[in-house]
């Protein structure tokens, strides 16, 4: 592993043991010893089950473009991926490029075409986000007494994402806007490179174009529309109700749309590429929104650290046990055009 991703890691622990000190950890136990331990572990199930529907959405894009690799191969990737996404402060985005770059290295396909897949597994996920974002800040503007501040970050950072995956979908369907991405991006590389950038530029010309042929056949596929979709919702309803049961279990009666309001401002946060897994931003997001909501903060704060070891050290701690299978050379190629230049080499030999 990388010293950036160590470095990482080890931040997150820290913050982690910060939290815990500042909650108290006699009152963390306190909170345990009264716990529903059986409700404590059907969230940890349905955690699991979240796990399984992601990867049965990423399987269906796979089978669409043709990547035929079973849903056993595909889970131990995608939980390298969700792990990275916590450990990297990249908007929750830096576990695609790994996924997309294991799936291609172990199983023999093209990256542009893994790669592909991946980012519309992405865009899967975004597309009922935003719509549970634009609803939630709407309500919480009514409802809550937030500072303006915050307001405009969170309006703002929807319509970034919104702003990202209208591109992104704009570009599958509009070859022209793909090859003015494309000359953009061979402007760069001329501007800042001294060396001969020929067999590069044809690179990100190769790239693009199969990417743009992929993405183009997924998001025109009916399979697309009727299943991947409506499977993105429940992924999300699921990731609510986990959290409901959490406090269910802890003895908090808190309304599921409160709880659901403010995982998705808490999931927003994450997104925005501060901290790894917008960790600490979103404890205390979650913490005081809870409060204000009428959960006293010694039931608050002790309940959203479990639900979060749950939903974000539970993937982490997987992940990061999975990754030395496919090698810690894996976070060193998180760059497509790296990934490509290993595959094209290792295929030449």
């Amino acid at each position: 592993m990388d010293k950036r991703s160590a470095f990482f890691i080890v931040f997150s622990i820290v913050i982690l043991i910060v939290m815990v000190y500042f909650v108290g950890i006699d009152n963390l136990i306190e909170t345990l010893k009264d716990a529903d331990l059986n409700l404590v572990a059907l969230a940890v199930v349905m955690q699991i089950f979240t796990y399984f529907l992601y990867t049965l959405r990423w399987k269906i894009l796979n089978n669409l473009a043709d990547i035929n690799v079973g849903f056993r191969k595909l889970l131990p990737i995608m939980m390298v991926g969700l792990a990275v996404n916590n450990i990297t402060p990249s908007g929750r985005g830096g576990g695609e490029p790994v996924r997309a770059y294991i799936l291609a290295k172990e199983h023999g396909y093209e990256l542009k075409n893994t790669f592909a897949t991946v980012v519309a597994d992405r865009m899967l996920d975004t597309f009922p986000f935003i719509v549970l974002a634009i609803i939630t800040i709407v309500s919480m503007i009514l409802y809550f007494d937030i500072a303006q501040w915050l307001v405009v970050v969170l309006v703002l950072s929807v319509i970034v994402i919104s702003a990202i995956l209208l591109i992104l979908i704009y570009m599958c369907i509009n070859l022209n806007f793909g090859r003015r991405v494309e000359g953009w991006i061979v402007g760069v590389v001329r501007r800042f490179s001294k060396k001969d950038s020929s067999d590069l530029e044809n690179n990100v010309h190769e790239n693009i174009f199969g990417f743009q042929k992929t993405m183009k056949l997924l998001i025109s596929d009916k399979n697309v529309l009727y299943t991947s979709i409506p499977l993105s919702f429940l992924i999300w309803i699921m990731e609510i109700m986990r959290v409901y049961v959490v406090f269910l279990a802890f003895g908090a009666t808190l309304n599921v749309i409160v709880i659901g309001e403010v995982f998705i401002l808490a999931s927003l946060v994450g997104m925005i590429p501060l901290l790894p897994g917008g960790l600490g931003a979103v404890d205390g997001l979650m913490i005081g929104f809870y409060s204000k909501a009428g959960v006293a903060y010694s039931l608050a704060a002790p309940v959203t650290l479990i639900e979060r070891a749950i939903s974000f050290w539970l993937a982490t701690i997987i992940g990061l046990i999975i990754l030395p299978y496919y090698g810690s050379s894996v976070l060193d190629k998180l760059s497509l055009g790296k990934a490509s230049e290993d595959l094209k080499n290792s295929e030449e030999k």
